[in-house]
């Protein structure tokens, strides 16, 4: 990659692009994010946070060290704001190739080419030939959309369509407006694809300087899921079947296609493309990653900060089973609370903890409660809210995470420092961090058990069998401490993304 100087001098040396996570929600990605802001004090950080609707982002929940000395935030759903519409021409030549790359997001198998890309984002970076009004209320592009409908729709209502394409593009021009504006910074560092990722290709070819993408998970197949699922999609009735199949309605395959191709997008700007794990690499490189650019950097955690943990483990084992997490739909709260119901049936002493946030979905928050009612688990299943986790370690037998989507959940290792076997469904790389993944990590032993999503049985089964059999807990406990002390520690991580950034500096 050429690098050219800044005009500006930068005002940092890592910007750091942030969508829906740190500083405002709590989870994994924000205690990762605060942790290397943290564990590297000698690099200076700008942070730009992007956020859905600003009524979900009212209170910052982290503090921020004196190492982040530049913050901004902005909010999508602004991007949706009416103005006052006034009719106009357009320009024709800009929307000839909006036109060309909507062909993609109606084929979407077909990689958008990069010279078309780079067009069209330097007319958005650029704001000359192609502006939110003009996209909003000029014939040219209204001429396009028609034409992509009438070429490309199997829906029958045009409104759906017409509403869709706005929605999708609004944002886009708003990520645009703030590239034009960020100080500039030495490298962007992006922890996402999506619109983060998008916003980290706009600041790329602004600041001809450094891109690198980190995912925790893998975004596009996280909004797949969320996408399958949204009832804020309406389908054509005629449109049968369900999930994410080639019967998924037009709008909603749409919306999946959209956000492959700012997948696609940012991948072809970064360089390198991080994941946790050796099946998220090649996740990304399915999804359009080079395979020459991709690599794997594990999360580490802090032994120290559970050494105390670990040491206040009372004798035998705690009949707790802790679900650590946010009571949101991924983590599939319901599958722990009916699992439950077979490890209480079982062993009528044991109790379920859920400890974790339940503010970001109410409506589901609520459904898991209704849910511990009619199971009569009200005694047995309860819900902690956040709490300190170094605390609420020593006082559990098993950690259990029920997930249907993860990376390399923070909380396992966390659970591992602490002296706590695991029992974790199999998606991400749970079943790695519980049997070990290279020949000499598998040597130490199974620290739990993975599991199949959705299969509270199973679940129930796999609880039972740590906390009825002490001798098998004992070598779950010491397989996990030894695999968290010898490859997942946070001086480990550090080390690497110094490196990264390191290199990045002095290019």
């Amino acid at each position: 990659m050429l690098i050219k100087p800044l005009n500006d001098e930068p005002v940092a040396d890592v910007c750091l692009l942030l969508e829906g996570t740190y500083p405002y929600v709590r989870g994994g990605v924000s205690s990762w994010v605060h942790q290397i802001i943290n564990g590297l004090p000698e690099v200076t950080f700008a942070v730009i946070f992007l956020g859905g609707s600003p009524r979900f982002y009212e209170k910052q929940q982290y503090q921020m060290p004196t190492n982040v000395v530049h913050f901004e935030c902005h909010f999508l759903e602004t991007s949706w704001e009416q103005g006052e519409a006034q009719a106009r021409p357009g320009n024709r030549k800009a929307m000839e190739k909006v036109r060309e790359l909507h062909t993609h997001f109606h084929t979407p198998d077909k990689q958008i080419p990069d010279e078309l890309a780079g067009e069209v984002m330097r007319m958005l970076g650029e704001g000359d030939g192609l502006s939110r009004d003009d996209f909003l209320y000029s014939r040219a592009s209204w001429d396009a959309i028609t034409d992509g409908y009438e070429k490309y729709c199997t829906d029958p209502s045009f409104v759906n369509y017409f509403w869709t394409l706005r929605s999708m593009h609004a944002p886009v021009f708003l990520l645009a407006e703030v590239a034009r504006n960020a100080p500039p910074c030495r490298l962007i560092h992006s922890v996402s694809t999506g619109y983060a990722g998008m916003l980290g290709a706009f600041l790329q070819r602004r600041w001809h300087r450094p891109f690198f993408v980190s995912e925790h998970g893998i975004y596009t197949k996280e909004r797949k899921i969320d996408l399958a699922q949204a009832s804020w999609i309406a389908d054509n009735p005629d449109e049968t079947g369900e999930g994410l199949n080639a019967d998924v309605g037009y709008i909603r395959r749409m919306w999946i296609s959209f956000f492959e191709q700012l997948g696609r997008l940012t991948y072809n700007a970064a360089d390198p493309i991080v994941s946790l794990y050796g099946g998220n690499r090649e996740r990304q490189i399915s999804d359009g990653a080079l395979e020459q650019r991709c690599r794997v950097i594990p999360n580490g955690i802090s032994l120290n900060a559970y050494a105390d943990a670990l040491g206040k483990r009372p004798e035998g084992i705690p009949k707790v089973v802790g679900l650590i997490g946010r009571v949101v739909p991924i983590k599939d709260i319901k599958t722990f609370i009916r699992a439950m119901r077979g490890v209480i049936t079982t062993m009528p002493e044991a109790e379920g903890w859920i400890v974790g946030p339940d503010e970001e979905d109410p409506a589901y928050a609520a459904e898991c409660r209704s849910l511990v009612a009619s199971l009569g688990l009200v005694d047995k299943v309860k819900f902690l809210g956040f709490q300190k986790i170094p605390e609420i370690m020593p006082q559990l037998g098993v950690m259990v995470l029920t997930s249907i989507s993860e990376a390399q959940p923070l909380v396992i290792l966390e659970a591992y420092a602490a002296g706590v076997p695991c029992v974790a469904t199999d998606v991400g790389s749970c079943r790695e961090l519980i049997e070990g993944g290279p020949e000499d990590d598998r040597k130490l032993g199974s620290a739990g058990e993975a599991v199949a999503i959705a299969d509270p049985q199973a679940s129930a089964r796999a609880i039972l069998a740590l906390l009825g059999d002490q001798e098998r807990w004992k070598q779950a406990q010491a397989a996990g401490l030894a695999r968290v002390t010898t490859f997942y520690t946070e001086e480990l991580m550090f080390q690497r993304y110094r490196d990264l950034y390191q290199q990045a500096k002095e290019a």
